[in-house]
């Protein structure tokens, strides 16, 4: 009598991505798709905007999500407030608290990675510059194994400051400089090229990074003279 050996078990993943460059997502979807098809199956949905992936995440009937990857710099839905992909990300972690979130990124400015970080600590962050089929893989690997994965450049902006130091961009202290001289909220945008929503971003990742609980514009400008990024 021949015994046959049982069939082995595929393990179930349900994925979300996010980007808004159709190309983008097919890249994603022929890397995940080739990862170990002997143990995985993948069930994958996918948004090109910050609307439409609300409407996945928040639908009751959507199964929940392993694992996400969300581009962060995505197309709006401003009357729920959702921005970006970190929006998306603190949605995901209100609705699917066990989903592992993949952030991928353009930003390569410190302050930004850092908040992103604390913020959100998610399971993967990658820069885009960093990313190639290879590298997803790994990536897809490390994650689904329950380890983090930060890509090299990640790695090494992490590795090369100081853990109390504080550095920001020019945008940020353009409005630290305008908080500072009491210019009106209205008209800050008439002196940084930024919008509303992008300078209160800021602000509030300002507000995080320098620890002001208050959420008061003249604490976070006396704790930023304190800390040396406004005189």
């Amino acid at each position: 009598m021949t015994i046959e050996a049982p069939a082995k078990i595929k393990f179930n993943n349900n994925i979300l991505i996010v980007d808004d460059h159709p190309f983008i997502i097919e890249g994603y979807k022929n890397a995940i798709t080739r990862y170990k098809t002997d143990e995985y199956t993948f069930m994958i949905d996918q948004a090109k905007n910050c609307e439409t992936a609300y409407d996945i995440i928040t639908n009751p009937e959507t199964a929940p999500f392993d694992i996400a990857f969300l581009d962060i710099s995505m197309p709006p839905f401003e009357s729920k407030n959702i921005f970006s992909g970190e929006d998306l990300a603190k949605l995901l972690q209100r609705y699917m608290p066990n989903c592992k979130i993949i952030l991928l990124t353009m930003y390569t400015e410190l302050l930004k990675i850092k908040t992103i970080v604390k913020t959100i600590n998610p399971a993967g962050l990658i820069v885009k510059n960093d990313l190639n089929f290879e590298v997803l893989i790994f990536a897809i690997d490390t994650i689904i194994n329950n380890k983090k994965y930060y890509s090299d450049s990640i790695v090494r902006m992490l590795e090369l400051v100081d853990a109390d130091a504080v550095e920001i961009d020019v945008f940020d202290k353009q409005i630290l400089f305008h908080l500072s001289k009491g210019t009106k909220k209205s008209e800050l945008t008439h002196y940084i090229l930024l919008s509303a929503g992008a300078i209160e971003r800021r602000k509030k990742d300002l507000m995080l990074l320098l620890k002001i609980e208050s959420g008061l514009d003249k604490d976070l400008v006396q704790e930023a003279k304190a800390k040396g990024l406004l005189y």
